[in-house]
């Protein structure tokens, strides 16, 4: 059985620490349930968060990263895919996904939600933005769950899993 692939998407310069908080632990508890982790796999705000998170707890971090060379890369990615496709990498990120937990909000981690909604993904929110859940919410309602805390996240997560066939 293919291990699920859990895709964290948050900002990168400007996550607030409660967004890198929330990445850290949620990488953490990813890596506890022996799932994948994916970020966009660079040393900044919550992929860099989330991945220390994981490594934390000995998880595997999968990092989909927008240029051609290694610059910039977290050190806690184990399996790097450089793409030299920029933002345009954020399609990946999505596709790539079982399930997408946005944790934080910023115009990058916008357009991954969005492509994911377009894809029929399930979105799960972590931020303390009643905008971002009220407008996400308006294009897809039954593929956005807002949720408080990553443990929340994760009860959601294992949910989310057990009606798919990864």
């Amino acid at each position: 059985m293919r291990k699920p692939i859990i895709g964290i998407m948050g900002p990168g310069s400007n996550a607030t620490e409660p967004d890198l908080n929330n990445a850290y632990q949620l990488g953490k508890l990813i890596a506890e349930q022996g799932w994948i982790l994916l970020t966009g796999g660079r040393k900044a705000g919550v992929m860099d968060a989330a991945s220390q998170g994981a490594k934390s707890a000995n998880g595997l971090t999968l990092g989909i990263l927008p240029g051609e060379d290694k610059t910039g890369i977290s050190e806690a990615i184990d399996i790097a895919i450089l793409t030299g496709m920029g933002s345009a990498r954020n399609n990946i990120n999505v596709l790539t996904s079982d399930v997408i937990i946005s944790c934080g909000m910023g115009s990058g981690t916008a357009s991954e939600i969005a492509l994911a909604l377009k894809a029929e993904k399930t979105v799960i929110l972590l931020n303390d933005s009643r905008e971002s859940h009220q407008f996400f919410s308006s294009l897809s309602p039954d593929h956005v769950i807002i949720v408080e805390s990553p443990e929340e996240a994760i009860v959601r997560v294992r949910d989310i899993l057990s009606r798919q066939d990864c």
